[in-house]
Order: C-alpha cells, then structure tokens, then sequence
C-alpha cells in the first residue's frame, strides 16, 4: 500500500484540515448559537432510555474521534481518494448543520457533576458542545465516514478487530455520556452512508450520472417505488415507538426510485467483484431483503441453472453453492449482490423489468463470447427469464447460430420454457442484429 502511495499527500490532508477543521468549528457552533435563541426546541426520547447507564470512562472513546479525524487524511493512497474523503466530511458537515436549522432537537438528562480527569474531559466538552442539535447525530455521521476509511486501510485480523471494536465503542459512547438521545444514532448513520453513497471512492459521483428517463416503463416503476416510499412514511409518521423502523424501508424505495428515475443501474453502484458498495449494501437493505425473498419464490420450482447450448446456461442469480461447476459468469442483476465469483467474471448491471437496449446487447454478446472460453458459462439475472436470457438471445445472433430473433427466442424457451421476452425485448435484440456493424465500431472506440 505503502509503495504506490503517490507523493505529497500529506500536504494534501493538511491543506483539507486547514479547510474542515475551522469550518466543523464555525458552523457546528452557529446552529447551536441559533437554536439556543429559539424557545420552540422539543425532544424526541424513547421511554426506556433513562434505563442507559452514564458511564464517565466512556468519554475517552468519544473524544478520540477528534484524533481520528486528524489521522484519516495520512491513509489516502491517491488525490482522488484523499479528495472523496474529504468531500464526504464536508457532506456531512452541510447536511448536518441543515438538519440542525432545519429541525433542532434539545438533549433533555441532567448529567451529574463529575470530577477526575473524566470530569475535566467532560467540562471541556461542554464548553462549546451545547444541549442542541441532536439528529442526525454529527458525531456518528463523521465516524461512519472515518470508520470506512480505516477499514479500507487496515490489515490483518487482529488489528481490524481491534479497528471495529474501537470504533463501535465510540458509537456506543454518544449514548453512555449523555451526549445524545437514540434517535440521534440511526439518524446520524443514515446521514453517514448517504455520504458515502454520495461520493464513492470508486466510480463516478451519483450526481453527475444524473439522467432524467424518458422511459414510460421507468416512469412507472419509479412511481410505484415512491408511492411504497410514501406509504412506509405514513406509517412511521403516524404510529409512531418502533414503527418509526419503516423509515429505513422508505429511504429504499424512495432510493430505487431514484434509481428508475435518474441515475439508472449505477445507482445500485453493484463492484466488480459482484457485490454492492458498502453504503448502497446499508441504506437499501430492507428493498434487497424483498429483492431476493422475491426471486427465490419466483424461481423456487426451477431454481437449476438450464443449458441452452453447449456450455453456456441460463439461471437466477446464484447462491454460493449453485456455481459448482462453473468457470465463468455474467451477471446482468443490479439490484442484488453476489456472494461469490468464479475465476472468471463479469458484470453488467441493468434494472429490473427493464429491456436491455441494443449496445447493453452487443456488449453482453461480446462478454459471453469473451468468456465463454473458460469453460462451463452462467448468464444470470434475478430471476434468469428477462435480462440473461435477453443477452444470451443476443449472443445466438451474434455468434450467428441463429439468424433471426424469432430463431434464438424459440431456442432459449425450449431450454428454459419460463424466459418472459416482451416486444421491448425483441425490438432491442432486433436493433441489435440491424445495427450490428455500427456498435462494433463504437464499442471499438
């Protein structure tokens, strides 16, 4: 790691800090100043949380996210991670301190007087940390961010424990010192993982793959998203306790909707090694949990994977234990991640109930006749009856041992007879095979 960090970083880090730290200093004490004006700052408190022990130890922990923050910016390994890095920090200083105009909230335990060296770190701490201001919590969105930066630096089982226990005991500590009330924890790593989403360290920012479709289907799908979105927030809203739990759904599928809407596929940010990014992987859980109960009811009487020539088969996205026998995949599902990878893998992330267009087919043809070669293929999707079977369909016309659509669809039904290829799929297969010559000279470029 060490020996392709690219030089001067270091002055790099400090230029950032010299930027964030006065910044996190000016603008965490002017919400507070403000909210300290208003004489309309309620609470939100759980019954059972005067039962949360106040343990003085734990302000060590808490205080050591100060440190960790100055130590995150000597781990980049390039400007372009240094910068990401440092953008999620500022993300999470401005949608922070909005929400903190936006909606104050107002710490209500009385803390005792303490005394000791804890006591001091106490006092010090209220100096300029004021009851306000609760969610998100700015203390956990920071250390989500701080959190996956260390991850990905640190080595060795021992040392990655230990990284995670610390860092869990400073999540811990936000509650044991009184500093904040529940609701200020899932808030705050909410507000963490939208900044890693955000601003990934690989790939390309969400904001800038923004498109707005002019799909009618996408259309439709992103409203029936919103409309569970809206549904599961009514809910919460309205029963309040622990139903409050169904805003993590809502942000979902309000996500996915997104998604359908403007980012596309990418919004999913699915890896190259099959699997989503960590932040995708938190806030769409409740929506990839349905995602894959769904596919496995839709698949469970034809859960094999089908042969639909010589080497080359069509399944549902596969569990572990499903690519024994299996040298290569291409995988067509966005939506959900995969366990694990054969040698030789590829990824090509389409949405859900969405035909592939004619480039997605040429590119898909291309991959299994790329990888075809390293023995025993699987094209999956999902459910593995729309988009694989669209990009093996593409595949037959493009190796040319079917001349027509009509010639490659009848071949994929009678190896896998459940295959659902609408008049949107056959229209790109067929704009594919039209338009052959000039995708491959564009791919080419």
């Amino acid at each position: 790691m060490d020996s392709a960090r690219e030089q001067g970083l270091w002055k790099r880090g400090v230029l950032w800090l010299l930027l964030l730290g006065p910044l996190f200093f000016a603008s965490y004490g002017f919400a507070n100043w403000i909210s300290g004006q208003r004489d309309d700052v309620g609470s939100l408190v759980f019954a059972w949380e005067p039962q949360i022990p106040l343990w003085p130890w734990t302000i060590v922990p808490y205080w050591s996210i100060d440190l960790l923050y100055g130590l995150s910016f000597l781990l980049p390994a390039c400007r372009r991670e240094m910068d990401r890095h440092a953008l999620r920090l500022l993300a999470a200083q401005v949608i922070c301190v909005a929400c903190f105009l936006l909606w104050p909230l107002r710490f209500t335990f009385e803390r005792p007087p303490l005394d000791g060296t804890f006591g001091l770190m106490f006092d010090v701490l209220m100096g300029f940390d004021k009851p306000f201001n609760q969610a998100p919590s700015l203390h956990i969105t920071l250390l989500v961010i701080i959190w996956a930066m260390f991850a990905n630096h640190t080595r060795g089982l021992l040392w990655r424990d230990l990284l995670h226990l610390w860092m869990a005991l400073i999540g811990i500590s936000v509650l044991t010192t009184w500093q904040h009330h529940f609701i200020d924890v899932p808030t705050g790593a909410l507000a963490g993982f939208v900044c890693l989403w955000l601003l990934p360290l690989q790939g390309d920012v969400p904001l800038r793959q923004m498109h707005l479709s002019s799909d009618p289907r996408r259309w439709r799908l992103a409203l029936r998203y919103s409309l569970g979105a809206l549904l599961c927030s009514a809910l919460a809203v309205n029963l309040g306790g622990t139903w409050l739990w169904l805003f993590w759904p809502a942000i979902a599928l309000a996500m996915v909707a997104l998604n359908y809407l403007l980012f596309g596929a990418d919004g999913f940010q699915k890896q190259a090694d099959g699997r989503l990014s960590p932040a995708a992987t938190v806030l769409l859980a409740p929506y990839l949990l349905g995602a894959w109960i769904n596919s496995r009811l839709w698949t469970f009487r034809q859960p094999a994977p089908n042969q639909v020539v010589e080497g080359i088969y069509l399944a549902r996205l596969p569990a572990p234990q499903d690519l024994e026998g299996f040298t290569a995949l291409i995988d067509l599902c966005a939506e959900l991640p995969l366990q694990r990878t054969p040698p030789a893998y590829c990824s090509l992330p389409s949405l859900d109930l969405v035909a592939l267009d004619a480039l997605t087919c040429q590119h898909a043809a291309e991959a299994i006749e790329r990888l075809r070669h390293h023995g025993s293929l699987l094209v999956c999707c999902a459910l593995g009856y729309s988009r694989s079977a669209t990009a093996v369909a593409a595949w037959l016309l493009h190796s040319g041992r079917c001349q027509t659509v009509e010639a490659a669809v009848d071949l994929i039904r009678q190896a896998r007879p459940q295959v659902v290829l609408g008049s949107q799929h056959l229209a790109a297969l067929q704009n594919m095979l039209d338009a052959q010559p000039r995708l491959e000279v564009v791919h080419a470029g």
